[in-house]
């Protein structure tokens, strides 16, 4: 307990899965938390769970204006922001190249990629003013190795990676760390119909991962534990990409 304590951070996403499931925990470990999310309800309901140390705001990461709202109320709610998680995210369905619709591709390029470059480019004058911060950026296995026929989501979390890198590299001098997140096949209600026996089985650690596992990464990247990692990648995969 208390390893975020005086931290304030901005989870996208984060009214409800897994980026509520952050939220939890770092007001938890001591943090004071800003969940974003166009899921209203979801959001408000979260906020009321968790009592004063969460402030929910409704906020489509696709749009520059929202994250300057989303900036200027954290600051006036709790102060210059310590940690970002650009969590926010969307997949979509199995489609032949040639099938692709262009307006579907630019929308996952949008709230995948767009959104996080919004999201370092906001919040960077706020953790200068800090004087430090951590950015975490939540890509995929299919920002390590292609995923089938999921053109625009593997593009969208490749560009994430190197993102994370570019800004590391510019950001570093002020104190702001930049990590990217890779989950693999993380158990939950969106994947539990594609985890089996036979999947798992390609596994060297012969199981899916659990949402608590790919928490526990984003919390040592929130927290200042990893004060000397930056521009790197952490792969949450039971060590599929390794082979």
């Amino acid at each position: 307990m208390g390893r975020l304590n005086g931290k304030v951070i901005v989870v996208t996403g984060g009214a409800r899965g897994m980026g509520a499931q952050h939220v939890r925990r770092m007001v938890e470990e001591g943090a004071k938390v800003v969940a974003t999310d166009i899921l209203e309800d979801d959001g408000k309901e979260l906020e009321k769970e968790l009592g004063n140390n969460v402030h929910f705001i409704k906020h489509d990461v696709t749009k520059a204006e929202d994250w300057e709202m989303v900036i200027q109320e954290t600051e006036k709610a709790f102060g210059p922001i310590n940690v970002l998680v650009n969590n926010a995210g969307i997949d979509i369905s199995e489609i032949d190249l040639e099938d692709y619709p262009e307006e579907t591709y630019r929308k996952v390029i949008d709230v995948n990629q767009i959104s996080v470059f919004l999201g370092m480019k906001h919040v960077a004058p706020s953790m200068k003013k800090a004087e430090e911060g951590s950015i975490v950026n939540i890509s995929s296995l299919a920002g390590i190795i292609g995923a089938y026929k999921k053109g625009a989501y593997t593009a969208s979390k490749f560009a994430v990676r190197g993102m994370t890198k570019a800004a590391a590299l510019e950001l570093g001098e002020f104190g702001v760390r930049v990590n990217s997140v890779h989950p693999g096949f993380i158990r939950t209600p969106m994947t539990e119909h594609l985890i089996n026996d036979e999947l798992v089985s390609a596994f060297p650690l012969k199981r899916a991962g659990e949402p608590e596992e790919v928490t526990n990464v984003v919390l040592f990247l929130a927290s200042d534990e990893s004060s000397y990692v930056t521009g790197t990648e952490l792969v949450i995969d039971g060590g599929l990409s390794a082979q």
